[in-house]
């Protein structure tokens, strides 16, 4: 399995002094309260992140969740670049309310991971990192919708996330 460097292992990086931080740390960031990883298990589509040059090039970038017996979850993200599709795994824990730790095969550095919204359905998620050096809107569908999107972006703000540098992602090839 080709690994390549897409959103999540970005998070293992963000200590990193070459990456910028897309949000104002001086403002609080707030995770989910209530958080549930078995209706976060499954798979997500990336519509839109703050680009990191890992991620350059990548259409169709997905993660996926798999609950395990002990709480823990699975992670398998990937993405299509240059035509062949690549992927890295790991595993991420909860650390606390809508906190998870996540760690990819070969990095050997976890990092933050924080759910800060999810809807109701588990349908839209908004995830970022303390540092501010990466951030996702995730959703189950490749399309989201403008009201979800807007939700989302606004949630991003409110945790001090500059929008502007927040691109969409091409989901090129899903059905």
């Amino acid at each position: 399995m080709k690994h390549i460097f897409i959103a999540s292992i970005f998070l293992t990086l963000a200590s990193c002094a070459t990456f910028p931080s897309y949000r104002d740390t001086d403002v609080q960031m707030a995770s989910m309260a209530v958080f549930d990883p078995g209706r976060y298990a499954g798979l997500w589509y990336e519509v839109a992140s703050y680009q990191v040059p890992f991620q350059k090039g990548c259409t169709d970038t997905q993660a996926e969740y798999t609950l395990r017996d002990d709480g823990t979850l699975d992670v398998l993200n990937s993405c299509t670049k240059d035509g062949s599709v690549t992927q890295i795994a790991g595993a991420a824990w909860v650390v606390g309310p809508g906190r998870l730790k996540v760690n990819l095969d070969g990095v050997p550095i976890a990092a933050d991971y924080w759910v800060l919204w999810v809807d109701e359905d588990y349908q839209t998620a908004v995830v970022g990192t303390p540092s501010g050096r990466a951030g996702w809107i995730l959703n189950r569908d490749p399309e989201i919708s403008a009201d979800r999107l807007a939700a989302a972006k606004e949630v991003l703000a409110f945790n001090g996330y500059d929008l502007g540098p927040l691109t969409m992602t091409p989901q090129e090839s899903s059905e």
